[in-house]
Order: structure tokens, then sequence, then C-alpha cells
């Protein structure tokens, strides 16, 4: 998964990238020789489409989501690990259903023969099928990642579902920010 997730993140940099690149490009033809390339927010808003996605991805394998556990590091082992279980195997379901409503808009935009009402007028089709890939990656992940957690749960075993789908605890991101502070000291010397 770890592998997917990189896969993932680079696309969303590379995309983001190419973003930036293109909104520059635009905002340098205005200043300097009053031309337009016209439709820069629409791209943006593909873009978009296709990289939240892609982040959610990323953070949901790495576990980089941000999560409020006041309550839950004063439950039990085995509280912990059903609500652990509980917001992986939702979080899948709700992968599953923006990958059904994602599917369904692109055949109705299909049906339709749907442009955006841009100066480009872009077939909606081509933007929201590679957003419909986009959210297949998210919900292959989320799936999967929910599966584990359910299987997990049904054998019992709180310790692997803590392990696997909890958040981390203090020492531990102590930890990773102390490693990733030497990384870059080593990178800088």
């Amino acid at each position: 998964m770890k592998h997917y997730a990189r896969l993932s993140g680079i696309v969303f940099g590379v995309l983001m990238l190419l973003l930036a690149l293109a909104v520059t490009a635009e905002t340098l033809l205005r200043k300097f020789f009053s031309v337009s390339l016209g439709g820069m927010d629409e791209l943006g808003g593909y873009a978009m489409a296709v990289c939240a996605p892609l982040a959610f991805t990323v953070a949901l394998i790495e576990r980089a989501h941000i999560r409020i556990n006041l309550f839950q590091v004063r439950m039990s082992p085995r509280a912990q690990a059903l609500t652990n279980a509980l917001s992986a195997v939702s979080l899948g379901m709700l992968s599953a259903y923006l990958f059904y409503f994602t599917w369904t808009t692109l055949l109705e935009t299909r049906s339709y023969h749907s442009t955006a009402q841009t100066p480009w007028a872009t077939p909606l089709v081509y933007p929201q099928s590679v957003w419909l890939a986009a959210m297949g990656v998210f919900a292959v992940a989320a799936i999967i990642l929910g599966g584990q957690a359910l299987r997990l749960a049904l054998r019992a075993d709180w310790a692997a579902l803590n392990s696997h789908f909890g958040a981390d605890t203090l020492t531990e991101e102590l930890e990773t920010e102390l490693s990733d502070l030497a990384k870059r000291e080593v990178k800088l010397s």
C-alpha cells in the first residue's frame, strides 16, 4: 500500500506542478503581452477534482489525516480498536458511494453530451473520466483497508487493529518528527 500511496502522491504533485506552471504562464502572458490563454479556472477545477481523491488516498494510507482523539485515548484498547474498525469500514463505504456518485455523474454527462459552460466548451466526459479514475484509486485503497480492519475486528485482534488503524501516540509522532528532522539535517550538511 505504501507504493500505492507514493504513486498517488507523485501523480498529485505532477498535476499541481503543471497547474502552477500553466497559471504562471497565464499570469505572465497577461502582464507582459496582454494575452490570455483563457480557461485557467476551468483547468484548475479539473485538477482539483482529480487531485482531491489522490490526496485522500495518500492521507488514508499514511494515516496522515487529522484525528481528534481526546475521547479515544481514554477508552479501553478494545473500544479503541472497535472505533478504529468502524472508522475504516465507514470510510470504505463512503469511498464506494463517492465512486458510485462519480460514475452516475459521468453516465449522465455522457447521455446528455454535456460541455463546460466556458470558452473552451470542453466535453465534460473527458475530465470526468479522469475524475472517476482518481476516485477509483481512493475507493480501492479505502475498501481494501476497510476490509482488513473488518477482518481484524472479526478475529478480535485489538492490538493489530490499534497498531494498523489507530492514531499515532504522542511518542510515535515525536519519533517520526525527530527522524524527519535528522534526515533534513543530513541533507543540509
